[in-house]
């Protein structure tokens, strides 16, 4: 089995910085990409940025494009998303999980959803 662990939620001023870690252990072999998703309430989870780390491919969201990067940290060993001029419309929980495929669609997660971190961007 996967596991991951999200970290680095919090709350921040419009126009402000975050990173978000995700950190995987257990069966990492299996993992192809890697993706960040965001949910707000009475919303359903979106896709915001993926990474296939072994072949240095990203995909973002459309509206996140030129303020978010994914990248694997080498020196943390995880995949961070440095979101930048951040929008209160980015604000929501945020949860990484790992497929073995892309793309993503029919490609199932390795790892059920658990909490994620929370990201609040308020004035």
């Amino acid at each position: 089995q996967v596991q991951l662990m999200e970290s680095g939620g919090g709350s921040v001023q419009p126009g402000g910085s975050l990173r978000l870690s995700c950190a995987a252990s257990g069966e990492t072999f299996r993992i192809y990409t890697v993706a960040w998703y965001r949910q707000t309430p009475g919303n359903q989870r979106e896709l915001v940025a993926a990474i296939i780390p072994s072949g240095d491919f990203t995909d973002y969201a459309d509206s996140v494009k030129g303020r978010f990067t994914i990248f694997f940290n080498s020196a943390t060993q995880t995949v961070d998303l440095q979101m930048n001029s951040l929008k209160a419309e980015d604000g929501g929980v945020y949860y990484c999980n790992a497929h073995e495929c892309w793309p993503l669609t029919g490609c199932p997660e390795l790892t059920s959803w658990d909490q994620g971190t929370r990201v609040i961007v308020s004035s």
